[in-house]
């Protein structure tokens, strides 16, 4: 099998385990999906959608986060962890987003990572979910899982989204991100692999090293 053929066969078997693959985090506006993932940092995105309702409900608009209170928005999402780091940052995103885009969140990486608190993997997540262009978005389990596989060789997320781009193709990127932590959450442990019921087991060069 050439190293072509094995990532069809990895994609084609990740699409079809999971067909409805999907961001984890719950939206409804692309702004919301920004402010979602902003909490996500060291926090599980079971916790943040458990947040999210209420502080949507609480702060309905842009411009009603842009003018938040800091002292009841870090209350709000204290149970996030890292809570007055990541107030701060979605006042201070909700304010450019107004002063700087006409409100509108940008599509592009470049504009995305200028927003406090705004680094890669959430730019591509924005790229990849709310404009449908082709997206790596580099979380943990996209770099545990990438390196198991043998498609690339590094725990850091920019050389991993690097290389993921130059093997991927375009029009699989974001869905194959998404497969992958829901693969990951289910069979790839980080501790306990579970291999015998891995569909990629055959192609797995972390299996063959066990």
């Amino acid at each position: 099998m050439t190293k072509k053929q094995r990532i069809r066969f990895i994609i084609d078997t990740l699409n079809h385990l999971y067909p409805q693959a999907e961001c984890a985090l719950h939206y409804t506006k692309p702004y919301e999906l920004l402010i979602a993932t902003r909490l996500s940092a060291q926090c599980t995105d079971a916790r943040v959608n458990q947040i999210t309702p209420a502080l949507f409900e609480k702060y309905p608009t842009l411009e009603a986060f842009a003018q938040a209170d800091y002292d009841e928005l870090c209350e709000m999402v204290h149970s996030c962890g890292f809570f007055r780091a990541k107030a701060k940052s979605i006042i201070e995103m909700s304010q450019d987003l107004l002063t700087r885009f006409g409100g509108k969140v940008p599509d592009t990486i470049e504009e995305l990572t200028t927003l406090s608190g705004i680094g890669r993997k959430t730019a591509n997540l924005i790229c990849g979910d709310i404009y449908g262009k082709p997206a790596i978005i580099a979380d943990t389990h996209c770099i545990r899982l990438s390196n198991r596989l043998g498609l690339v060789e590094s725990d850091n997320p920019q050389i991993v989204e690097r290389e993921l781009k130059a093997c991927i193709p375009p029009e699989d990127q974001t869905k194959f991100c998404h497969n992958l932590v829901h693969h990951g959450r289910a069979i790839c442990d980080a501790r306990k692999p579970n291999c015998s019921e891995c569909g990629l087991s055959a192609v797995c060069k972390f299996k063959s090293t066990r």
